[in-house]
């Protein structure tokens, strides 16, 4: 582009008394006339545009302007040159957009000065645009908030409960904090302590304090927030104090801990558990043995001494029929021995159970206990009578004979069922009743083992337990088994009404 006729006539600045100045100056410095036209140009303007003052003196200041920009630039720098008050202020900040000579783009801010220059006998008013390069400036405002949206990410996807008090006030809430209280309206704004149940406020006000005033040792606080719906949940709160943010700021890190709480309670409570009934299994260990060292020494030590006797006595029988009175006699009480020592080991393990399979012994125990309990007891078996595990038929045997025990003790019931049946690799036993039911703690009551015991045979081969009370009355007792024989992890399951 050939150089206008401004250009051919124009002055160099820099060769005025003030050039030195501009030509010193760190800032890009572009002088303009009031046609907008370019008369001088610094070396950092030159090295900011990337081009020599020779191939733009003269130019239009549109050279340095994007096409799209060069109507607003022009009504603005217009506007500048026709209002004396903007001209009184000496400056005047815009942030715009610059084009280098190689056409590449970028932000810049333009500061315009009027200049008044004496020429000949009169004055010429030139401008002069003080252009700072906000590049640098801006990949850093950029990165900065990219930080910071990395950084508000990380606080917002947090899976625990974040939150930023000033004073007493909410400024910053994470999703999980919002999820903690239930969503129902935005946390910022409110009130800190009235999120706090009021049990916690003076710890939570003496660790603040402490935290503020720079103490690094601040214990957790526990404590319990309310939800929206009223609840309570119970917390621990870490708190830190923000550096930056005077003495008023603080972060609090709140951890629900409720369903912690609960499980270790539980924990305590099971292992309490299981230790009552380890010691009533130690107790009823040594009861049983005294029971048959008992029924050994009542019934078969003293039959077993009249036979001797009996037997003692035979050979000064003289006569015939004496004799064969005393054989009957003999032969009838062996039979009731025989009974006896039966019994004793039928009560120690049916061997029918053995013999004849879990089925048969059930409907046995089922008639025995029916005839002792004088209640009705129907059995249901399912047709598929397989083989099962010697553990699980032990343990179902067990099972039921324990369930109808309780029934008898505790039911006050008139009808009893047996379910049993086997079904997608499980065996399933059910007993109801038409009682009174299970109580709420029915497994936790002092000196009931039944329950404890049954769930603990369950879990040992790898199956459940459900007790809990039939819509209407009476209790309901199921439990499922693994009809493998490589036990896994099982447990029990405490039901309402109507399971």
């Amino acid at each position: 582009m050939s150089a206008s006729p401004q250009a051919e006539t124009a002055f160099d600045l820099f060769d005025r008394p003030m050039g030195s100045i501009l030509q010193a100056a760190q800032e890009a410095i572009v002088m303009i006339d009031e046609h907008q036209h370019i008369v001088a140009l610094n070396p950092a303007a030159e090295r900011m545009f990337r081009c020599t003052a020779h191939q733009v003196l003269g130019q239009s200041l549109e050279r340095f302007i994007p096409l799209g920009q060069r109507t607003e630039h022009a009504a603005h720098v217009g506007e500048f040159a026709g209002s004396k008050l903007l001209q009184q202020r000496l400056a005047r900040h815009r942030h715009t957009t610059a084009t280098r000579l190689d056409g590449s783009d970028f932000p810049v801010e333009i500061t315009l000065s009027p200049v008044d220059m004496a020429e000949g006998n009169g004055v010429r008013q030139f401008f002069a645009a003080l252009v700072l390069d906000l590049s640098e400036e801006r990949q850093l405002r950029d990165e900065l908030e990219r930080f910071k949206q990395r950084l508000r990410s990380v606080f917002e996807l947090a899976p625990v409960a974040i939150w930023i008090a000033e004073s007493d006030r909410i400024v910053f809430a994470n999703h999980a904090a919002e999820r903690l209280f239930g969503h129902d309206k935005p946390l910022v704004g409110q009130a800190l302590y009235g999120l706090l149940a009021t049990g916690s406020h003076d710890t939570i006000r003496e660790q603040m304090g402490r935290t503020l005033a720079g103490d690094r040792d601040v214990e957790l606080v526990h404590g319990s927030v309310v939800r929206s719906d009223g609840t309570q949940r119970e917390v621990e709160i870490a708190l830190a104090a923000l550096p930056d943010h005077g003495r008023t700021t603080v972060q609090m890190v709140v951890a629900d801990v409720t369903q912690r709480r609960l499980e270790l309670a539980e924990l305590a409570q099971s292992r309490e558990s299981l230790r009552r009934l380890s010691t009533s299994v130690v107790e009823a260990r040594e009861e049983e043995r005294r029971r048959i060292a008992r029924e050994l020494h009542d019934e078969l030590g003293q039959r077993l001494t009249a036979l001797k006797m009996e037997l003692s006595a035979l050979p000064g029988v003289g006569a015939q029929a004496a004799r064969q009175e005393r054989v009957d006699g003999l032969m009838t009480m062996l039979d009731d021995t025989l009974a006896s020592v039966r019994r004793i080991s039928a009560d120690l393990r049916p061997m029918m159970l053995d013999d004849l399979g879990l089925n048969a012994a059930i409907e046995w125990l089922a008639r025995d206990m029916a005839r002792r309990m004088g209640i009705e007891i129907t059995v249901r078996l399912s047709e598929n009578d397989a083989p099962v595990d010697d553990r699980v038929a032990t343990a179902v045997f067990r099972m039921v004979q324990e369930a109808l025990t309780n029934v008898a003790r505790h039911a006050r019931a008139t009808d009893v069922t047996v379910l049993l049946k086997q079904h997608d690799g499980e065996f399933e036993l059910v007993v109801e009743d038409n009682g009174t039911g299970y109580p709420k703690d029915a497994m936790q009551r002092e000196g009931s083992f039944g329950l404890l015991g049954m769930r603990e045979r369950a879990t040992m081969l790898g199956g459940w337990l459900e007790y809990g009370n039939a819509p209407g009355s009476g209790a309901r007792l199921a439990v499922r088994l693994p009809l493998g024989t490589r036990p896994r992890p099982g447990g029990f399951v405490t039901a309402g009404d109507g399971i």
